[in-house]
């Protein structure tokens, strides 16, 4: 059995990640841009420290990236070599519109794209496109502060409307915003949002969440009226959140954190808020601003499938006491002792993939799809210039085994996966180049300083024939 036979393969990256080229061709200043390395970047991706212009003192490597903006050519062809189905990617917003609130698209960034998804299709890959992957136009937060501002909806739709228009021909998948629960914890970052003295920070949140919600919603009725081939997804950051005991306080916390984050998905996939979602709102006072307008959009419109990126499972104690913590994507746990860690202090859990994957498919019973995931590590290439990257063969390989358990053994439904990210780039967590996640060597350090040179891994061959055989050749 294993796969389907139309099974997705491939990788994905973030304009913002591997784009560059920041001010060229019209394209307008963003949040990502000003999103340092360094000690400052969790200050300024949580919307702590306000940076809203660069300064002398900081490293920025969004703005060159690996520069995929001069090399999407020679990048994509090296994603057919491995035989890719499917390549997800994001647009840079302000590379459309400038500052996001022009009536008319800057036509050079429609260009770009537009070039991007036919060098694709020459090589019969599937563009996924990712509409905001974090990406929100620095004009957008600087006068209306960002998507706490319901009038950013209106700016979405006009770029939904232009893209699915110019594209509809070449693209078909799309999904409306990257890891929408990462507002909760990546303000600035995740939705253009800096904190003001005194006010009410969950509610501004969960504010810009509703207008996110809204603007999703609104982005499948756009594409269902210009292609009715479109297929739009939600996206979220993904991982089942373990009980640290069998204490029931440590299940109810662990059954909560959970609800965090499917709390989105409820919304864009069942078409209303779920109760626990406004109770917890409610007695927090952090319930937003919604109009009736907003229910009958989310109820009409909603989503055709459930993306979502796994790295890790979680782990909740109730009382903070009991355990170490650990790191991974964003977002703190407790340490879980039965778990190996990564060189960030990542869990590596492959059966928490299994069961993630059953867990959002017994939730939502719609089709899934694996948008990110991967393993940052430090590539040392050994005397020959070559890396021998078994350490994250070893990782994708019990993966993929855990995802193929699950739609064999289990029986979810699911369309695809592409790894993150296919080819190095900047670490949206750290800012750092050297966490390298790629197939794809590319010679760049933490300072931006290389030849852009780009290698294949050892991994490059493996992926290959894992796509190959559809997943049944993982040695």
């Amino acid at each position: 059995m294993g796969f389907p036979k139309n099974f997705l393969w491939g990788g994905a990256t973030a304009a913002n990640q591997c784009e560059g080229g920041f001010n060229l061709d019209g394209r307008g200043l963003a949040n990502v841009d000003l999103c340092p390395a360094g000690k400052d970047r969790n200050a300024v991706i949580t919307g702590e420290m306000k940076m809203f212009e660069f300064d002398e003192n900081h490293f920025y490597p969004a703005k060159n990236g690996i520069d995929f903006y001069h090399h999407y050519k020679e990048d994509i062809k090296l994603f057919a070599e491995m035989g890719f189905k499917v390549y997800r990617m994001s647009i840079a917003w302000s590379r459309i519109f400038p500052n996001g609130d022009e009536e008319a698209p800057n036509e050079k960034g429609l260009v770009f794209y537009e070039n991007i998804f036919k060098e694709c299709r020459k090589y019969n890959i599937e563009p996924l496109v990712t509409i905001t992957h974090f990406d929100c136009p620095m004009y957008l937060i600087k006068k209306y502060g960002g998507w706490r501002n319901r009038k950013l909806i209106d700016f979405y739709k006009n770029l939904c409307r232009v893209i699915f228009t110019r594209y509809k021909e070449i693209v078909k998948y799309w999904i409306t915003f990257n890891e929408i629960n990462m507002i909760l914890h990546a303000p600035f970052m995740g939705a253009g949002i800096c904190f003001e003295e005194g006010e009410n920070r969950e509610k501004v949140k969960y504010q810009a969440a509703h207008n996110e919600l809204v603007a999703s919603a609104e982005a499948v009725k756009i594409a269902r009226e210009i292609n009715l081939e479109n297929k739009v997804g939600c996206m979220f950051a993904a991982g089942s959140t373990y009980p640290y005991s069998c204490n029931p306080q440590d299940v109810w916390k662990a059954l909560k954190t959970d609800r965090e984050s499917y709390f989105f998905i409820d919304v864009q996939v069942f078409g209303k808020y779920p109760n626990y979602a406004l109770k917890e709102m409610g007695r927090n006072n952090c319930l937003p601003e919604i109009f009736p307008e907003d229910l009958e959009i989310l109820k009409n419109y909603t989503v055709d499938f459930t993306a979502f990126s796994y790295y890790n499972s979680r782990c909740a104690a109730a009382d903070p006491k009991q355990s170490e913590t650990a790191e991974g994507n964003l977002f703190v746990s407790a340490k879980n002792p039965y778990l190996s860690y990564s060189e960030w202090g990542w869990p590596i859990d492959p059966m928490g993939l299994r069961i993630t994957l059953n867990e959002i498919y017994d939730r939502y019973r719609m089709p899934m799809f694996i948008v990110e995931n991967g393993l940052g590590a430090v590539d040392i290439p050994d005397e020959n210039g070559f890396i021998q990257d078994d350490y994250r063969i070893n990782y994708l390989r019990e993966h993929i085994k855990a995802m193929k358990d699950a739609v064999e053994l289990d029986g979810v439904e699911l369309m695809g996966y592409t790894a993150w990210g296919p080819i190095d780039l900047i670490s949206a967590g750290s800012g750092q180049m050297k966490k390298r996640y790629g197939f794809i060597y590319v010679d760049l350090d933490d300072e931006g300083k290389g030849t852009l040179k780009r290698k294949k891994k050892k991994s490059f061959d493996w992926y290959k024939q894992v796509i190959s055989s559809n997943g049944e050749n993982l040695d």
